[in-house]
């Protein structure tokens, strides 16, 4: 039966090069969200809150926290994708916290003191489409394989 574990020979799964890209990804746009241009109102970039007005390609709103949040997640995807078992955790468990996040930023005002991270309506639709896509990927990448603990 196949393990999820990658071999000896240094071959990686599927679900391993999915947390890899992710990451990538993630880090990506962790250090995107501190170069001014690629993020426009970059002398209104606060370190926290809905007050900051910066914005990722001029759509997303960012704060030096969430770039930094941005830049952690991308880390983590990188070193779990060392094993399949823990690719499958970040894909899976790294779903659900973008899924809170979507649920928060519908329930939360933009401009209310409890909105602690600056989210606009397409922050909303793209941690949607993030959460499930991820748990779309941990659960599709690692179907039919055995789990083995790591």
């Amino acid at each position: 039966m196949t393990t999820m574990n990658h071999t000896r020979t240094g071959t990686r799964t599927n679900v391993q090069k999915a947390s890899l890209a992710v990451g990538a990804v993630f880090l990506l746009v962790g250090i995107l969200g501190f170069v001014p241009g690629i993020t426009s109102n970059y002398d209104q970039l606060a370190f926290a809150g809905h007050h900051s007005e910066a914005m990722l390609l001029g759509l997303f709103q960012v704060s030096a926290l969430h770039n930094i949040v941005h830049l952690l997640f991308g880390a983590a995807g990188l070193l779990l994708a060392r094993s399949a078992t823990g690719a499958r955790s970040f894909l899976l468990y790294g779903g659900v916290i973008y899924l809170v996040l979507f649920v928060y930023g519908l329930v939360v005002p933009e401009d209310s003191a409890a909105d602690f991270v600056p989210l606009n309506s397409l922050d909303n639709v793209l941690h949607l489409v993030l959460g499930a896509g991820m748990i779309a990927l941990a659960l599709i990448l690692t179907k039919g394989h055995a789990t083995a603990r790591a």
